[in-house]
C-alpha cells in the first residue's frame, strides 16, 4: 500500500472541527449510571495456564446491562504485592483467547487484564463473552459495525464502551493491583476502545497506550478507505440510502476523535502512514484533539495496519516504565 493520505506535515496539525452531539456528555453520563446500577460482582478464579512464569485467573464482572464480561488476569508467578495494572482491549473480531496465549505484560512484571469484546471472537482469537442484549440482533450486515446503528441507545459500541469502563472498575478492585497505577492499551479496535475508556472513566488512569486506533473520525474514514471494518457501514448505506443521516448522527457519539478531547491521561499513540484500514488522518484527528498535554505519537512511515508490531511493543515497555518511575 503506497502513501494515500495527507503528507506528514499536514497530518501533524490536522485537528478538524467535528460536529459533536449537544447531549453527548449527558448520554454517556446516563449510560454509565445505568451500567453501574448493576453490582460489579467481580469474580476471580485461578486457572491452570500450563506456564511456570505467569499465574492466570479467569475474571468475570458485570458490564452494560449487568451482562457478564470475561477476561484473563495474568500476573508474574509468585506475586503477593500490588502491581501496576494494564487493561488491554482487542482488535476487531478477536477475544481474550486461551489462558496461555497473550501474557506479555505479565512477563514484563505487571498485572494484565485482557478483556473480551462482547459478541466478537469469530475472527482471530476466541471469545467467551456473548452479547445477550436485546439490541444485539439489530445488525444490517456481517460483523457488528452496523448493529443498532440508527440510534445511539441501541448501537453496539454503547455496550462495548460501557464494558470497557467497567473493566477499569474491575481492575481497580483486584487485590494484586495498585489502583493508582492502571493504564489502558489496545491496537486497532482495541485502541479505539482505549480512547473511549480514557475519555469516559472517572478513575484516575496513569496512562493510555493506543496503537493504530480504529473508530476515529468516522466520516473521513468512510470517505477515503474501502477496507473493512469501516466498509461494513459503507455497504449498509449503499443499500439503505435513506439511513445515512441517522447512522452518521449515531456514530458521532462513539467517535474517538470527538471523545479524545475528554481524555486527559498521558498517552502514547502509534500510527502507520500506509495503513488502509485506519487511515493516518483519522488517527491524527484523535491524537491532535487529545485533552491531555502529555502526549506522544510514534510514526511508522512504511507500515500498514500492523503498525510498529513488536518494535512498538518494546517502545511501550519503555514508555510505561517511564510513567511508573515518574508517578
Amino acid at each position: 500500500m503506497a502513501l494515500f493520505d495527507m503528507p506528514l506535515p499536514e497530518l501533524e496539525s490536522y485537528a478538524p472541527e467535528l460536529a459533536e452531539p449537544d447531549d453527548i456528555d449527558v448520554f454517556w453520563q446516563g449510560t454509565l449510571e445505568e451500567t453501574r446500577a448493576h453490582p460489579l460482582d467481580l469474580v476471580i478464579e485461578q486457572v491452570d495456564n500450563g506456564l511456570t512464569l505467569v499465574t492466570s485467573y479467569d475474571v468475570t464482572f458485570s458490564g452494560f446491562g449487568g451482562d457478564r464480561i470475561r477476561g484473563w488476569l495474568h500476573v508474574p508467578a509468585g506475586t503477593t504485592g500490588r502491581l501496576a495494572g494494564v487493561v488491554e482491549f482487542h482488535g476487531y473480531s478477536g477475544g481474550r483467547g486461551l489462558a496461555h496465549e497473550n501474557v506479555a505484560w505479565a512477563l514484563a512484571g505487571h498485572a494484565q487484564l485482557t478483556v473480551d469484546t462482547r459478541g466478537q471472537g469469530w475472527g482471530w482469537r476466541t471469545n467467551a463473552t456473548a452479547d445477550p442484549s436485546p439490541h444485539a440482533g439489530l445488525t444490517a450486515g456481517q460483523g457488528t459495525m452496523t448493529s443498532g446503528i440508527l440510534d445511539p441507545s441501541t448501537y453496539y459500541y454503547r455496550r462495548v464502551f460501557a464494558d470497557a469502563v467497567r473493566a477499569i472498575d474491575a481492575m481497580a478492585q483486584v487485590p494484586l493491583v495498585d489502583p493508582e497505577r492502571i493504564v489502558v492499551t489496545g491496537i486497532s479496535q482495541g485502541g479505539g476502545i482505549a480512547i473511549a475508556a480514557s475519555a469516559l472513566t472517572d478513575h484516575r488512569l496513569l496512562g493510555a497506550m493506543i496503537d493504530v486506533p480504529f473508530l476515529c473520525h468516522f466520516e473521513r474514514a468512510l470517505a477515503i478507505t474501502d477496507a473493512d471494518p469501516y466498509n461494513e457501514i459503507v455497504r449498509y448505506l449503499k443499500r439503505d440510502r435513506a439511513a445515512a443521516d441517522r447512522a452518521l448522527a449515531t456514530l458521532r457519539y462513539f467517535d474517538g476523535a470527538i471523545l479524545a478531547r475528554r481524555a486527559t491521561t498521558p498517552t502514547l499513540f502509534s500510527v502507520a502512514l500506509m495503513d488502509p484500514i485506519c487511515p493516518p488522518s483519522t488517527v491524527y484527528a484523535a491524537f491532535n484533539r487529545w485533552g491531555g498535554e502529555s502526549k506522544q505519537i510514534v510514526v511508522y512511515p512504511f507500515n500498514g495496519h500492523e503498525g510498529g508490531a513488536e518494535f512498538h511493543q518494546a517502545e511501550k515497555y519503555r514508555w510505561l516504565e517511564r510513567m511508573l518511575s515518574a508517578g
